[in-house]
């Protein structure tokens, strides 16, 4: 049985912008979901929804079976037990790290509150800095503190609202793998909403695809990177090539062996990037037009090379739009 489930969502705006529709997703008890998708595709509209925030024009939200009534039916929008985590930090600039995490917890036994505040700051390596006030903070470790502030109550249930989009990408790989750990430990449920599919696989190998307000496919990673329902979902994870003698045939990059033996495919390489585990090179295809990323792991070619490309008939994926 789900644990949290959104089924049917959809929302219109106006007339012309259908931001949702017809979303089902749902979750287990301490399942995280990455959801996928590029900028307008409705990702924070579906998060305000599942949070009680937003009032959807059909469907329904349910938490271990209870319904999670929208702001046209419950006089205070959201509710305790979903927590969204937005982008912008959104702590109390005049408290301490300490204060920010037990805020949510005055109303709760002081005994209590103290020892999960303590739990806090230790899973999320923020003991030493308990004393500073945001503004001491660097960006990542004040999104840690807004995370561990949303936690502090026991939600059933956590939403993410691309969370670490304004960091750097290493601070951004340093703080996944912090907080990969920590989810695990508390079995967090949740979904994590971001635009960069390899943010969400540091995290869970769930996925969900969302674009222009429509699921393409959900899923676990191995069988969306195997078996794209389309163009879209197969470019998330890689470059792909499009053959010269149809529409809707494509190859990964990583299907392509490259040689100068004169069999397959002639090109010539137009530019080769150097890349921590391979060099990328883009091949302008003899008489086509075309041009394909491949991947140079020997790193023995260069730029102006002729070369010939071959590539395993099994590999090649037929794709939608």
């Amino acid at each position: 049985m789900s644990f949290f489930c959104l089924r049917g969502i959809s929302k219109r705006f106006d007339k012309d912008t259908q931001a949702l529709s017809g979303i089902t997703l749902e979750l287990a008890k301490g399942q995280l979901l990455g959801l996928i998708g590029e900028s307008g595709s409705g990702k924070s509209t579906f998060l305000r929804i599942a949070a009680g925030l937003e009032t959807q024009d059909r469907g329904e939200v349910l938490l271990d079976g209870e319904p999670i009534l929208n702001p046209s039916q419950k006089l205070v929008a959201g509710y305790d037990q979903i927590q969204l985590v937005h982008q912008q930090f959104k702590l109390y600039p005049n408290s301490t790290v300490e204060e920010n995490i037990r805020r949510p917890l005055l109303l709760y036994d002081k005994s209590y509150a103290q020892e999960r505040t303590e739990y806090l700051l230790d899973a999320f390596n923020l003991e030493s800095m308990r004393r500073r006030l945001p503004r001491e903070l660097s960006g990542g470790q004040q999104q840690k503190v807004a995370i561990a502030k949303a936690l502090s109550s026991e939600p059933e249930v956590l939403l993410f609202d691309e969370p670490f989009s304004h960091l750097d990408s290493l601070q951004k790989r340093q703080l996944l793998l912090e907080i990969q750990a920590v989810f695990r430990k508390l079995h967090v449920t949740g979904i994590w909403v971001t635009h960069d599919i390899s943010d969400a696989l540091m995290l869970t190998p769930y996925i969900a695809v969302l674009r222009k307000g429509t699921l393409i496919q959900q899923g676990n990673v191995e069988e969306l990177f195997n078996h794209p329902k389309n163009r879209y979902v197969a470019s998330l994870f890689t470059p792909i090539n499009p053959l010269p003698e149809g529409r809707g045939r494509f190859l990964r990059p990583t299907a392509i062996r490259v040689s100068t033996d004169g069999e397959g495919l002639a090109g010539r390489i137009t530019s080769c990037c150097f890349l921590p585990y391979h060099n990328q090179l883009t091949v302008c295809l003899t008489g086509t037009g075309l041009e394909w990323i491949i991947l140079d792991e020997r790193r023995i070619f260069r730029q102006g090379d002729l070369v010939s490309l071959v590539f395993p008939r099994g590999e090649i994926m037929t794709l939608s739009e």
